[in-house]
């Protein structure tokens, strides 16, 4: 204990800790990236990369280059005009030397170097050098090359010079850096997933744009280039390449506003399916919660379709209007707006709030969408009978689902037959483990512990919400029962402050057949449940695959075909049986509740959703109608599989 007093009253500058330079962002680094996890890490890269797309979206650059060392070095390269070299009238230092000491000196200020840019807006590159351990920037300009280095959290290490000569037709800059072990606590290992999806997005959404990527790491140096000079109406193709498609053409617009400086474009196409894959971005960045972008393109969507409808009779005047809800149903779509002055609301930035932008789409998606269908009756019609089909199961479905909420709503007694229920009726210390199975389910009321785990089993396979309609899933008795017993509402109705259990397990077995239904289970809760898993209340059982015994004594468990191999070069020489569980409902109440119930010695996975567009295209094109894409998955990853028990 220390003896200084602390004088609690007397409140003086002395007590205002006042951060110079990029003290403020080591200090805080959530502040400025959001997390220090991996998320974190990689919004590193993506700061530098926006640097180089602004410089392509100005006109300026071509190509944007990204590599990956062994030592988990990134590089960063475009082919731009080169960062400026000149001494700062303000700071007194070099341009190049500002921009990545200086909290908010970019040229996205109003200088007339951009219109419109992603990132944070100006402290992107020098958040990124106060977050490295060291960051080395190149320029190539007016036939010469410059060199910088920054070490220690952002610190000048060598000043800005002229090393040499370049060609004359070079021009651009390089970024090169490595991130603070010291700020990214879980690791500074960049994730190759994340990594290529992102930046072929990036590609996407900047037709022409040219995204090298190269990962130079001993597991595999792959290169890609991403180019797509169809931008996104190539990315919704790629969308629906796990659909088809009931119509040929991807419609596609775009248009500046002269007043606002605002750009737009759209690209969308249906599909055969029962769900919708709709994305906003703006300035290249994912607005995951909308906003008025998508907000204007679903009310002119709705609004020129329901009048072509009333002028050609295929609604009559007193009909009700088609909802925008009857026109998601099989829509895939991407709307991206290029903003010089961007507005987000909401506590993770992820809705845009700039009104204006909603009329600006009004405009230019509702010019184009009504003389498209003007031009393509054939079309219109196929739309126009998908959104009634749509809105006849939307009737039939609000009908199951009033059924269904009333039933939710009754008291206890009234529960799933099914249903073990648990005692206690707080429900952050509930769980709820969805079995497979009368037999498995019969062993786990018997081996749980009935004051807080409630054991639901299902019979057979559930319904593949995939490729059913909604009304149909409502009459479903084993998803009814689920509904019932979760209490918190589906689909729109989801309310997770209602939810009777802060834990919901799924427990199959571990063959393929529990695969396939925890497959169909993670299915319906993405589609009708996704807050649930949003919420971290969603997770998988892993019950053990192997028990090494002798006589009646339990030596070990396995859990994989890797701790099985560890288990016997740790038991030797000594002789033991080794039984290979097919089912659940080959363990007893005491072995199941020693391995897969009991919070002591049970592993959960939990339930994530870190990219919800990628989550949407696997359950496609796992769980829906096209074979091919399906086929591919199976043969490019067949090799992972260790042990196929059929």
């Amino acid at each position: 204990m220390s003896n200084t007093s602390i004088d609690h009253d007397n409140y003086t500058s002395d007590d205002i800790q006042v951060l110079e330079g990029l003290e403020a962002v080591r200090k805080r680094p959530g502040m400025y990236i959001g997390t220090t996890s991996e998320r974190g890490l990689h919004h590193l890269v993506w700061e530098i990369v926006d640097n180089g797309i602004d410089e392509a979206l100005a006109g300026y650059a071509t190509k944007v280059s990204v590599s990956v060392d062994q030592d988990d070095v990134v590089t960063v390269e475009d082919n731009g005009r080169g960062m400026p070299t000149e001494i700062h009238p303000k700071t007194g230092i070099s341009t190049v030397e500002t921009i990545f000491t200086v909290l908010h000196a970019g040229g996205k200020f109003g200088g007339g170097a951009y219109k419109v840019s992603g990132g944070l807006h100006g402290v992107g590159a020098s958040v990124v050098n106060a977050l490295s351990k060291w960051l080395e920037v190149t320029i190539y300009k007016n036939g010469k090359e410059y060199f910088v280095r920054f070490s220690n959290g952002g610190h000048v290490e060598q000043p800005l010079k002229e090393v040499g000569p370049c060609d004359p037709d070079k021009t651009g800059s390089k970024v090169r850096f490595k991130a603070d072990g010291e700020i990214f606590k879980e690791g500074t290992v960049y994730n190759y997933t994340t990594l290529y999806e992102r930046l072929r997005q990036i590609a996407f959404l900047n037709k022409g744009i040219s995204i090298e990527f190269h990962w130079l790491k001993e597991d595999g140096h792959q290169s890609h280039n991403f180019l797509y000079e169809g931008g996104i109406k190539e990315y919704v193709a790629f969308l629906n390449e796990t659909q088809t498609p009931i119509i040929e053409d991807i419609l596609y617009c775009d248009g500046q506003d002269e007043e606002t400086n605002i750009a737009v474009e759209v690209a969308l196409q249906y599909n055969s399916s029962y769900s919708e894959q709709v994305y906003a971005f703006c300035n290249n960045i994912l607005t995951p919660d909308g906003g008025m972008h998508l907000d204007g393109f679903r009310q002119t969507l709705a609004r020129v379709i329901n009048q072509y409808a009333k002028d050609n009779n295929f609604l009559k005047k007193d009909d009700a209007n088609l909802s925008q809800d009857d026109l998601k149903e099989g829509l895939t779509a991407i709307i991206s707006v290029k903003h010089p002055d961007p507005q987000y609301e909401g506590q993770t930035k992820g809705k845009l709030g700039n009104a204006e932008v909603k009329i600006v789409v009004n405009k230019i998606f509702g010019d184009y969408m009504k003389r498209y269908l003007l031009e393509n009756p054939a079309v219109a019609k196929i739309i126009l009978e998908k959104a009634k089909t749509a809105a006849e199961a939307r009737v039939a479905a609000q009908k199951a689902r009033e059924t269904t909420r009333r039933k939710s709503s009754l008291e206890l007694g009234n529960m799933p037959g099914k249903l073990r229920d648990c005692a206690n009726r707080n429900p952050e210390f509930c769980e709820i483990y969805i079995v497979e199975g009368n037999s498995a389910g019969g062993s786990a009321t018997q081996g749980r512990n009935a004051d807080y785990q409630a054991i639901l089993p299902l019979r057979g396979k559930i319904l593949n919400v995939e490729k059913a309609r909604t009304h149909r899933i409502f009459d479903n008795a084993e998803i009814r029962s689920m509904i019932t017993a979760f209490g918190c509402g589906i689909g729109d109705d989801v309310d997770v402050t209602k939810l009777r259990y802060h834990k919901i397990v799924i427990m199959t077995d571990a063959d393929v057949d529990g695969a396939h239904i925890c497959t169909l289970m993670l299915t319906f809760l993405y589609r009708f449940f996704r807050p649930v898993i949003e919420g971290g209340y969603v997770y998988i059982a892993m019950p053990p695959l192997y028990k090494l015994f002798k006589g009646q004594k339990t030596l070990r468990y396995c859990y994989s075909d890797e701790e099985l191999e560890l288990a016997k070069r740790d038991f030797g020489e000594e002789k033991y049986d080794i039984q290979r569980y097919k089912g659940l409902g080959e363990m007893d109440p005491s072995q199941l509740w020693e391995t897969t119930l009991d919070p002591e010695h049970r592993t959960l996975k939990r339930v994530s959703i870190e990219d919800a567009m990628d989550a949407d295209q696997v359950f496609s094109m796992l769980m829906g109608d096209e074979v091919e894409p399906r086929k591919e998955f199976i043969v490019e990853n067949a090799h992972f599989v260790k042990n196929l028990d059929i």
